[in-house]
């Protein structure tokens, strides 16, 4: 079992609009688009507020319609944007071409120069924002945004840590991000991991950053891995990570394993058909874990809880998880009849 906490969690990062082609369509042919907010970090907390947790959202939008509508979604869904800060620039967008059976969804980013992607860290006032927290909880995604993402990825968690706010850090490796700038992402991430209490990432993270081939074929040898990143970061007390089998495009197969010291659990393998949406799932899945960790559970309530919101995300279109927690615990990886 691990403490309690009650304080909100602090999320740090980039909100965006997402453009959504209809089932079916891919972006050439398409002539209208789907228009919701996503974003990895907004996704988390939304998912938070929808458990019964607190969740403040640290971010920058442009100070015109489109971040107002970004604001105001997030508000809409219980979290608190007390600390949002407007600005010159754009608003991030990504574009979901949404696949069907054998072809898979894509995604294309449309966010350089975004009013976040160009905010400088003295821009956010991350000791009131840390003020009370339980939790500060960023992706790897913001420091794949350039050297600006990285030194903002930099003085949060610093802040964090000076706060004495535990830190969770989601690999969310994005290669694309990546590969678009001069980067090291090895570098980059062995240096922010290294603050991290909580880690979202895999056996494939794992050979990305110790530079050492793991698999993830057994759970003894998934352990493996973990062991490599307990021994590489003294601070982590805890890895999470999923396993999915795709089948199909709507058909998959998904598990979930989280790691403590003394402790760890790793759920059976469910099916997952008749997906809706699958994007924000790895969100959720994160909301989860971190929903057990609050409450002070163990390895096996976390995982299950990640699993369950994992895998039920894929029945909701858009990005966000927004299920009364009823549903969430009453998950049992089978579909049901209609509740009356």
């Amino acid at each position: 079992m691990t403490e309690a906490f009650s304080g909100p969690v602090v999320c740090f990062g980039e909100v965006m609009l997402r453009f959504a082609t209809p089932a079916g369509r891919v972006i050439a042919d398409a002539q209208s688009l789907d228009l919701t907010i996503g974003g990895a970090e907004a996704n988390v907390g939304v998912a938070l507020v929808a458990m019964g947790h607190q969740a403040r959202f640290v971010s920058k939008v442009p100070a015109n319609a489109l971040g107002d509508k970004a604001r105001a979604a997030l508000a809409g869904a219980g979290v608190d944007v007390a600390h949002f800060v407007r600005g010159d620039g754009r608003m991030g967008l990504y574009f979901l071409e949404v696949g069907g059976s054998l072809r898979p969804s894509a995604i294309t980013y449309d966010r350089a120069g975004s009013a976040f992607a160009t905010a400088r860290p003295e821009e956010f006032d991350f000791a009131a924002a840390l003020d009370g927290a339980s939790l500060f909880h960023i992706s790897g995604i913001t420091a794949a945004l350039g050297p600006g993402g990285v030194d903002l990825a930099r003085a949060g968690i610093k802040a964090a840590r000076a706060a004495g706010v535990p830190v969770s850090f989601d690999c969310n490796f994005r290669e694309r991000l990546w590969a678009a700038w001069a980067s090291n992402p090895r570098e980059i991430l062995l240096e922010l991991l290294a603050e991290a209490t909580i880690m979202f990432g895999n056996h494939r993270d794992m050979t990305l950053l110790l530079q050492k081939p793991f698999s993830g074929d057994g759970a003894e040898r998934r352990r493996e891995a973990v062991e490599a990143a307990f021994a590489t970061f003294p601070n982590l007390q805890v890895m999470a990570s999923t396993a999915r089998h795709p089948i199909t495009q709507t058909h998959h197969r998904l598990s979930a394993r989280v790691d403590l010291r003394e402790d760890r659990h790793q759920t059976p393998e469910i099916e997952i058909t008749d997906i809706i949406d699958r994007v924000g799932s790895g969100d959720a899945f994160a909301a989860g874990v971190l929903t057990g960790w609050l409450e002070g559970g163990d390895a096996k309530k976390m995982a299950q809880l990640g699993l369950a919101m994992n895998a039920l995300k894929h029945s909701l279109h858009g990005d966000w998880l927004r299920l009364p927690r009823a549903e969430i615990e009453g998950f049992t990886g089978n579909s049901g009849d209609v509740r009356r």
